[in-house]
C-alpha cells in the first residue's frame, strides 16, 4: 500500500521538479531564440563589411531552421490560401522567405553595442505553444520588447510569430497589407509584390 508519508514526499517533489514538457519547452524553445540571436549579433557586427549581400547569406540559414516560414506565409495570407493552387503556394513561401531573411539583413546593419537578453524559462501559450520573451538592449535607450510564439514541429521548437512591445503580432500586421494585395492581384500580385520589398530592402 501507498503510505501517507509516500504522498506527501511525492506532492512536494512534484512541486519542485517542473513537469518535463516545460522544461523541453525551456531548452529547445529558448536555444532557438538564443542561437538566432547569435547569428543575428555576428550579422550586425560584422554588418558594414558583410553588406546587404553577406548578410543575407550569414542569416539565411538561421532564419530558416528559427522560424517556421512555410506556416508564417500560409497565416499571413489566411482564409484565401486554400483557393491557391499548390505551384502559387509555393512560389509564395519562397517570396515571404526570401523578404523575411531580406528584412533582417536590413534592419541588423550595424552595431552600437546592442545584446539581446532572452528570458531562460519559456511561459505557457494556447494549444502548447510556448511565448520566448526577449529583450534587445540598445547601447543607450529603452530596451525593446521582442517576444515570440514557439511550436513544436517534428521535435523541433520554432517561431511562428514575433510580438513587438508584447502586443503587436508581426504576422496580424502583414495579414492587413497582403489581404489587400491579393484581393487587387491575387497571388501572382502578391508574389511580384514580396519580390518588389526585397529588392528595395537590397537597395
Amino acid at each position: 500500500m501507498i503510505s501517507r508519508r509516500f504522498v506527501i514526499a511525492a506532492t512536494a517533489a512534484a512541486v519542485l521538479v517542473p513537469p518535463f514538457t516545460a522544461r523541453a519547452a525551456d531548452n529547445g524553445a529558448v536555444a532557438t531564440v538564443s542561437a538566432f540571436y547569435d547569428t543575428l549579433l555576428h550579422a550586425m557586427k560584422d554588418g558594414k563589411q558583410l553588406g546587404f549581400a553577406g548578410r543575407r547569406d550569414l542569416l539565411a540559414p538561421a532564419v530558416t531552421r528559427a522560424f517556421d516560414l512555410p506556416l508564417m506565409a500560409r497565416i499571413t495570407v489566411g482564409p484565401q490560401w486554400a483557393n491557391m493552387s499548390a505551384d502559387d503556394q509555393q512560389k509564395l513561401v519562397s517570396a515571404f522567405s526570401d523578404y523575411s531573411i531580406a528584412t533582417y539583413a536590413n534592419r541588423f546593419d550595424d552595431y552600437s553595442g546592442e545584446k539581446f537578453d532572452v528570458s531562460p524559462q519559456a511561459a505557457p501559450s494556447t494549444g502548447g505553444d510556448v511565448i520566448v520573451h526577449s529583450k534587445l538592449v540598445p547601447g543607450s535607450g529603452d530596451p525593446i520588447e521582442l517576444d515570440y510564439l514557439m511550436r513544436q514541429i517534428s521535435g523541433t521548437w520554432k517561431i511562428v510569430d514575433v510580438f513587438l512591445s508584447g502586443t503587436i503580432s508581426q504576422l496580424a500586421a502583414q495579414r492587413s497589407e497582403f489581404t489587400a494585395v491579393l484581393r487587387r492581384g491575387g497571388a501572382a500580385a502578391l508574389i511580384q509584390s514580396l519580390h518588389e520589398k526585397v529588392a528595395q530592402l537590397a537597395s
